[in-house]
């Protein structure tokens, strides 16, 4: 009953399915994984302690940014610089802006500080001066914006003297000198009172290391996957099982031998149309109008 299995176009259905399982499950498995990652490193980061509690080392000691020195106090010495203003910034739930300047240190390059944050528009703000001559700042370290950041603005058009996203990437392209891929925020108002107006922003968690939107997303795929291969699975069974049905039916005579030859082969029913055409049914009227009418042989009604 089950020979149709071995037939040519079968070969191609039971190839299809025992490629597209494997994958299903891999992917799905591979989803799983993932999410299983974003869960680990999220318990990771509750169990360690916080980053900014630990003691301050120097900038360079602590890069590249990673998930370990995100948040961690980096001390950096230099005088201040170019000053630009980040619009579209919140802080407890009010709008306002970044006051950031740029930290130009011994080694040639700057480092983007955020001295504070500003409720309000930034355009036309009035803004703290940032201390004179050579300091010493101590930040909690982040590492550079990207598109998917919170807060970030990608459309551009902003006034002169505003970035809409903390990067070296975009800052090395307003100043005439080279940027650390990395900035700090100041935990407390600056001494001297010069940003004591300013609020402190806290440090942002290190991307990928809470239970966000992405590591849901992870689990949603896993569950699609999954789904998609048992679907490949019963399409199979069901395609299997109807006929198997049909064979059966066509070994018992349940369905006639001409209907039978007319599924196993269309064209043959195609290739018998037109003969039937060629000429007229036998008990068609003969035509009065035909030369070989014969009009006794016409019955009499």
């Amino acid at each position: 009953m089950y020979r149709f299995l071995l037939t040519p176009r079968w070969w191609g259905i039971n190839l299809f399915v025992v490629l597209a399982i494997p994958f299903c499950v891999f992917m799905g498995t591979w989803q799983l994984g993932r999410f299983e990652d974003r869960v680990q490193s999220h318990e990771q980061a509750e169990k360690a302690p916080d980053p900014s509690t630990r003691a301050a080392k120097p900038l360079d000691a602590l890069l590249p940014v990673d998930k370990v020195t995100s948040g961690r106090p980096a001390t950096a010495t230099g005088t201040y610089a170019d000053q630009f203003l980040v619009p579209g910034r919140k802080l407890e739930d009010r709008e306002g802006f970044y006051v950031l300047n740029m930290l130009r240190t011994g080694s040639g390059k700057a480092l983007p500080v955020v001295r504070g944050w500003l409720p309000g528009s930034a355009t036309d703000a009035r803004v703290p001066a940032a201390p004179k001559g050579e300091v010493t700042v101590t930040g909690d370290l982040q590492a550079s914006e990207n598109t998917h950041s919170d807060g970030v603005n990608v459309r551009g058009g902003l006034p002169s003297g505003q970035v809409g996203m903390i990067s070296a990437a975009t800052l090395v392209n307003l100043v005439p000198y080279d940027v650390y891929d990395a900035w700090v925020t100041l935990p407390e108002a600056e001494a001297g009172g010069t940003g004591g107006a300013m609020k402190p922003v806290p440090a942002a968690a290190p991307e990928g290391s809470g239970l966000d939107l992405k590591a849901f997303q992870n689990l949603g795929y896993t569950g699609e996957w999954f789904v998609f291969a048992a679907f490949v699975l019963f399409m199979w069974f069901r395609l299997v099982r109807r006929e198997a049905e049909a064979e059966r039916d066509i070994a018992l005579g349940l369905v006639p031998e001409e209907a039978a030859a007319e599924a196993a082969d269309p064209a043959a029913e195609t290739a018998e149309a037109p003969d039937a055409a060629e000429g007229a049914p036998k008990d068609a009227p003969e035509d009065p109008s035909s030369p070989d009418y014969d009009v006794a042989s016409t019955p009499v009604r």
